[in-house]
């Protein structure tokens, strides 16, 4: 009996309509509010650093791709995403050069260097970020505030690190980082645009839940549990880079686990880690970092909490059969 509406075919047999396009697509949507706020409190300045480090990565990987005879793939948004992720970690008052070189280190030694999509072991915009901020300290460390003025100021992890009554009096309010009217990077001020668009991708299902939901509540906890002067937990999740990346650059798929006991783990890890750099390290702000050294132990995650194969006999009983 013929079935013409049947098709056989090999496994596997899962269907999905996402592609990496319209995944990309989907996280630039979700960026879009927390690109919106920055370009408004920041101004004109921003809105060129974001064109220019998107033009930069997709140019870095075209060029790449060429010169190395490989399929140009820019079409599937993937650096886009890249350059635009970038930019949302860049001061506002960084010189125009400075994402073209962070987007062509992200592109070429972070991800295509290793294989391309999907064989980078480490977030490229986030590996971009920390060799900008390795070979150039003062550009990135320098803020301005919200507003035409372009004023220096020092962010709330600064203030908080430093830890004196004088730079306390100066602390931006909870309702302030809430709504992205401090210093800091382009995209990582306003914590309710970053919090719209990660809703939106675990409710699209691009990411999961459990890598930013552990990671923020972990942060919250030790915060509670090492308390800082002038701050708060709440205080600490609405400051700095956690929102951004909690929801956009840990949930990254070549650099997070597999298996939910996996992300898990590095939703604590990235969250320990954070906590510990904030209040212990050199450095005010742990975020970068913390989800860095995670992306190197994604491996090792991975192996430890892979799931057992059905009807997979024990190692002890499979030596026993096989003597």
């Amino acid at each position: 009996m013929d079935y013409p509406n049947i098709t056989i075919s090999s496994t596997p047999h899962i269907r999905a309509k996402d592609t990496t396009q319209s995944i990309m697509r989907d996280v630039i949507i979700a960026l879009m509010p927390a690109t919106v706020v920055g370009i408004y409190h920041f101004g004109i300045k921003a809105l060129l650093l974001i064109i220019i480090s998107i033009a930069a990565a997709v140019l870095a990987e075209a060029l790449y791709q060429k010169i190395t005879k490989q399929k140009i793939t820019v079409g599937d948004l993937s650096a886009v995403v890249t350059g635009l992720l970038l930019a949302m970690n860049l001061p506002s008052s960084a010189p125009w050069w400075v994402p073209i070189v962070g987007s062509a280190f992200a592109i070429i030694f972070a991800k295509q260097l290793f294989g391309g999509l999907g064989q980078n072991f480490v977030n490229p915009a986030l590996a971009g970020r920390a060799f900008l901020l390795g070979a150039y300290p003062t550009i990135m460390t320098s803020w301005v505030a919200p507003g035409p003025d372009a004023i220096s100021v020092a962010t709330p992890l600064a203030i908080l690190k430093e830890g004196t009554p004088e730079s306390l009096s100066s602390l931006p309010s909870l309702a302030d980082a809430v709504l992205g009217n401090i210093g800091g990077c382009i995209g990582e001020t306003c914590a309710i645009a970053l919090i719209i668009g990660g809703i939106y991708l675990i409710a699209k299902k691009v990411i999961s839940w459990r890598i930013p939901v552990v990671y923020l509540a972990t942060v919250f906890v030790l915060s509670a549990l090492l308390p800082r002067d002038g701050s708060s937990p709440l205080y600490e999740l609405m400051t700095g880079g956690i929102m951004l990346g909690a929801f956009f650059m840990a949930t990254d798929y070549a650099t997070s686990p597999i298996t939910w006991s996996g992300q898990i783990l590095m939703g604590l890890g990235c969250g320990v880690l954070t906590v510990l750099i904030r209040h212990f390290g050199g450095y005010p702000e742990g975020v970068s970092y913390s989800i860095l050294i995670m992306n190197l132990c994604v491996p090792l995650i991975d192996r430890v909490t892979k799931p057992r194969v059905f009807g997979a006999l024990p190692k002890e009983k499979k030596e026993a059969k096989k003597a």
